[in-house]
């Protein structure tokens, strides 16, 4: 790894978003591959705050600065990245289900996993089950659903959603993957869905390992 993405690395690490910008610039014009600035300057970077974060070493504020950073530096290099290289995992719905109007974890989750290389189509919060399926239909392409709920009086929210998905034709096309802080592996499995995160860096480890 050239000194220049060694350096856009670090300060996404650190989380340094007012400098990201021009050192993903000085990596362009010192003749840095824009594919490998994206792919070891900032998603591997990424990747070591998310297993910082799973180990307690950093804690959500520090996750969300260093998933800021990243998104600067990506805003300089997108003109300069072969068309889709940025979604190259393809593409994932996030949502929070109806019913659950949470979105600071879901927001998270959506971050890392952009980080991760995928382009995200964020439908908020309190999505009913008709939105998720229709914004299917309109992006048929889409690899991952994953849904959040927070609270345990929407886990039936998430189950019903679930069980909606699972009984369209497109299931066998599509992964579901589901989190927030009741929902256990064992419910994910018990309704259906095809993984489950217990937070945001392991969510886009997740969503990787689910299109691989």
């Amino acid at each position: 790894m050239s000194a220049e993405i060694a350096k856009v690395a670090e300060l996404v690490e650190k989380g340094k978003g007012k400098l990201v910008g021009a050192a993903v610039q000085e990596a362009l014009d010192a003749g840095c591959d824009p594919t490998e600035i994206l792919n070891k300057g900032m998603i591997d970077a990424m990747g070591v705050v998310g297993e910082k974060f799973k180990n307690n070493e950093i804690f959500v504020p520090e996750m969300l600065v260093a998933a800021r950073a990243m998104k600067k530096g990506v805003e300089v290099l997108k003109p300069h990245l072969a068309s889709g290289a940025t979604g190259s995992c393809g593409k994932l719905i996030i949502a929070t289900v109806a019913g659950d109007l949470h979105d600071i974890g879901k927001n998270l989750v959506a971050m890392m996993i952009e980080s991760a290389g995928f382009e995200v189509i964020d439908l908020g919060v309190d999505v009913p089950i008709d939105k998720i399926i229709e914004c299917y239909r309109e992006n048929p392409d889409t690899k991952v659903i994953a849904l959040s709920a927070l609270l345990t009086t929407t886990m039936p929210s998430l189950r019903d959603t679930v069980a909606a998905i699972n009984e369209q034709d497109f299931r066998k096309d599509v992964k579901i993957m589901v989190g927030g802080a009741p929902i256990t592996q064992e419910f994910a499995d018990s309704i259906g869905a095809d993984g489950y995160s217990e937070d945001a860096a392991s969510a886009a480890v997740l969503a990787k390992s689910l299109v691989a």
